[in-house]
């Protein structure tokens, strides 16, 4: 069986170096084929033609090409009176003792080669002789053919023998384990080369059964101290010791390969680190694997886990400095175990420590090619068998994966931040506002995921992954449930990062990289909490003056006209946006859903609204300033038209459009992702606060012309004065500070924002100033309202007040008094 193998290895290794195997090119080929080897692959090499190797091809180093006997293979025959010699990588042929190749050399390769004849001291030349077979039974043995040798006269009338080769005839009783030698008039058995008789078997006869010996068990072996011994069929080979390392210049299986001892990563603290206890710890597990024994192997790992628990639940004199710890525990845990797995048996391996840290090892063959899962109560993972062994492989042939989980070393990481440089954008697209801070919890155990293939920072294929977490809680307002490494630092201190993982809603992280791993929950927080407070405050105020003026609008007769019409919308439309923006503006289930949409819908209407009510606060400006316009202007029902219908028409054509564009994750407003969408509410802003602030510019400078023809002679601080307030009320009822809204392009401009939100949320305070207060018939009605209350005579205000200002009152038109 073996023959055979080795000669359909042989025919394997001719066709690929036919095919051209050997012409690839240096770059692309492997630099560490074993000797006796060739490269294929920049992965693989074969052996050489006359070698053979275990598999068919190499992909590690440690492997070796082993020599073919050629003499063994069943096609190989060198003809009559010779007789197979095997050398390295090949095999000759020589005669029997008593011939001679007629061309005087030594050795020949192949039978159509053979000039074997007898050498015969008389010169005689030997000549063809006929024989015959005949057939006996001699006693119980089956019948077998006997060659009887006929002589023939050759030129000097002696008679010379001809042999018969019983070898390549196949006239022999030779045992498959034997090897035939042919001898003139006969032939004998002997065993083969690492083989011996079997007890009661001499070597030699033609009933000769021979057995392999073993070199490992009878001391035959020359295998050094540091490697084992095992036994092939014929020969051995010496081996490293499981955890052992060939040296330099040597390799794993020939019979001079020379190994050292296992080397566990040093315990040492940081140089920045001053700390009594994590002294004592060091010491404990340097003394721990310094007498390490391999029979042991269980028994260390248990109490390396167990003496880190001890290290963490016990008080450490260590305020700062503890992500560099955790960091270097978690390195040398990783070496430590990884080495340790190398002295374990074939199979699964887990052990959970009275303190609830949980490790798990799986060790297999590294040429395996399934999908392997490893687990324990606390993790579970999934990966491509092949990912363990990495490019160079292992030593023994073994490969590992583990999974370490340690609930203790949670302590050490509680106030770790989170890298958000490679996802900042795309949360500031989901948020619609720069995340500004974020708050991280632990939800799960840190897993440590490490194999026997160091190089794990690229995987050519993804591994999966489960942690088992406690909170059941669903992810709230602009929270995250995320699969988070842990990133380290050239210093030792690091940080949580998520590039390279992903997590599904089923809760299984995919990553194409290996570390320690943990589910985290991230609250971010997208809002400044001061402009958050400002938008309340100025809200809520913003709402009761705006309630004040819609009633005083409504009841003081004596200010009734067209402006104050318009003034009541403006204050009703701004009113009802400011109570659904403060109630339903924050969408708390972070879905889009039926509310949200309506709360939106609702927003773009009312705010539209506000803004048609101030572009007719506008025209009424221009025509009454300007134009001197002394009719009515439009009628109320015009203005309605214009005031309601307008936005109700924006609103009505954008949700047939693009109903999707109501509504955000964050908030319940035009999704400004939505190409185009933020413009059914910002173009029509954008044109009426450009239209207002040119009716502005208009209005003050005829406002400037108007106070000096009424009395030239007036106080320049005075002219001023009133000026300014005239025209710091026109501007706000104008609604022209939203015009800073233009330019707010940038959300990380802070103090833009801060003005754009006061200016806006206190909006509702400034018309009640400007259009109530600083009207001199409202305050006259207030002070009667008051004297009703009190019970006091309104003459007695009235005869006090009545100077002053008159000649500015008598001198201005009706529609004008009080502004």
């Amino acid at each position: 069986m073996r023959g055979a193998n080795c000669h359909l290895l042989l025919v394997v290794c001719i066709l690929l170096s036919l095919s051209g195997a050997g012409t690839q090119k240096a770059e692309n080929c492997a630099r560490w084929c074993p000797p006796n080897s060739e490269c294929v692959s920049n992965r693989s090499c074969v052996c050489k033609r006359g070698f053979s190797s275990e598999k068919e091809f190499i992909t590690n180093p440690s492997e070796s090409c082993e020599d073919i006997n050629e003499c063994l293979l069943p096609d190989v025959s060198c003809g009559s009176f010779a007789t197979c010699k095997n050398s390295e990588g090949s095999y000759s042929c020589v005669c029997n003792p008593g011939y001679k190749l007629l061309s005087g050399a030594e050795s020949f390769n192949n039978q159509s080669e053979n000039t074997c004849q007898a050498s015969v001291d008389t010169g005689m030349t030997p000549v063809p002789s006929r024989s015959h077979t005949v057939t006996t039974a001699p006693g119980n043995l089956p019948e077998q053919p006997t060659t009887v040798h006929e002589t023939q006269l050759g030129d000097s009338g002696e008679r010379t023998p001809k042999d018969v080769n019983e070898c390549t005839s196949g006239q022999n009783r030779c045992h498959q384990s034997t090897h035939c030698i042919n001898k003139l008039r006969g032939y004998s058995c002997i065993c083969r080369q690492g083989w011996k008789p079997v007890p009661g078997s001499p070597n030699g006869p033609d009933d000769t059964v021979c057995e392999d010996v073993d070199e490992c068990s009878s001391g035959q072996h020359q295998c050094h101290s540091s490697t084992t011994c095992n036994n092939t069929l014929g020969s051995y080979k010496c081996r490293c010791r499981p955890g052992w390392k060939p040296t330099s210049g040597t390799l794993d299986g020939p019979k001079n390969t020379i190994c050292q001892e296992p080397v566990f990563p040093t315990w040492t603290l940081l140089p920045t680190v001053h700390s009594q206890t994590l002294l004592r710890f060091s010491v404990e597990v340097q003394n721990l694997l310094r007498d390490f024994n391999p029979v042991m192997t269980n028994y260390t790992i248990q109490r390396l886990i167990e003496a880190v628990d001890k290290l963490l639940e016990a008080p450490m004199d260590l305020e700062i400095h503890t992500q560099q710890v955790a960091t270097q525990l978690l390195l040398n845990l990783e070496q430590s175990l990884r080495t340790l797995a190398q002295f374990l048996p074939k199979g699964p391996f887990t052990y959970r420590s009275p303190s609830n840290t949980e490790l798990s090892l799986m060790v297999k063959e590294q040429d395996n090619k399934d999908v392997t899962t490893v687990h324990h109560s606390q993790a579970w993972m999934k990966l491509d068998w092949a990912l363990t062994a990495g490019a160079k492989g292992s030593e023994n042939g073994y490969s590992m994966a583990g999974i370490l989980s340690s609930p203790n070393i949670n302590s050490l990481l509680a106030n770790a931040s989170l890298d958000l440089e490679q996802r900042r954008a795309t949360l500031e697209d989901v948020y619609g506002s720069p995340v500004r801070r974020v708050s991280l919890r632990l939800l799960s155990d840190i897993n440590s995921i490490f194999l026997t293939n160091t190089d794990t920072e690229k995987l050519t294929s993804n591994v999966t992954f489960k942690f088992n977490f406690t909170s059941a809680e669903s992810a709230k307002e602009r929270e995250e449930l995320m699969c988070a490494f842990w990133k380290a630092h050239g210093n030792g201190s690091g940080y949580w990062a998520t590039d390279g993982c992903s997590m599904n809603d089923t809760g299984f992280c995919h990553c194409n990289h290996l570390s320690s791993f943990a589910i985290l929950m991230a609250q971010y927080d997208v809002q400044d909490p001061r402009l958050e407070l400002i938008t309340k405050v100025g809200l809520l105020l913003s709402l009761a003056c705006l309630l004040l003026c819609i009633l005083t609008f409504l009841l003081v007769k004596p200010i009734q006209s067209s402006r104050t019409m318009v003034h009541l919308h403006l204050c009703i439309s701004l009113f009802l946006g400011s109570i659904i923006f403060l109630v339903g503006v924050e969408n708390e289930g972070g879905k889009v859903g039926l509310r949200c949409r309506l709360v939106a819908v609702m927003l773009h209407f009312c705010f539209l609204a506000a803004f048609c009510w101030m572009a007719l606060e506008g025209a009424e400006l221009y025509f009454l300033v300007v134009r001197v316009f002394h009719g009515q202007g439009l009628s109320t029902w015009h203005r309605c038209l214009i005031g309601y219908g307008v936005p109700l028409l924006i609103v009505a054509i954008s949700m047939a459009v693009k109903m999707e564009g109501y509504g955000h994750a964050t908030y319940c407003w035009l999704d400004f992702r939505k190409q185009g969408f933020l413009w059914s509410f910002s173009g029509p802003v954008a044109f009426i606060i450009l239209c207002n602030a040119a009716i502005f510019v208009i209005t003050v400078w005829k406002l400037t012309e108007k106070f000096s023809e009424i009395n030239p002679n007036m106080k320049k601080l005075r002219k001023a004065r009133v000026l300014t307030i005239t025209a710091i009320a026109q501007f706000l009822v104008l609604g022209c500070t939203w015009g800073f809204g233009l330019f707010l392009f940038n959300p990380h401009s802070t103090w833009l924002s801060y003005i754009f939100t006061l200016l806006n949320c206190l909006q509702g305070v400034f018309l009640y100033v400007t259009l109530c207060l600083l009207n001199k018939k409202v305050r006259e009605e207030y002070w009667k309202w008051a004297c009703l209350l009190t019970g006091s005579k309104y003459t007695e205000f009235n005869s006090s007040t009545t100077g002053t200002g008159t000649s500015q009152t008598r001198a201005l038109r009706p529609s004008e008094s009080g502004m």
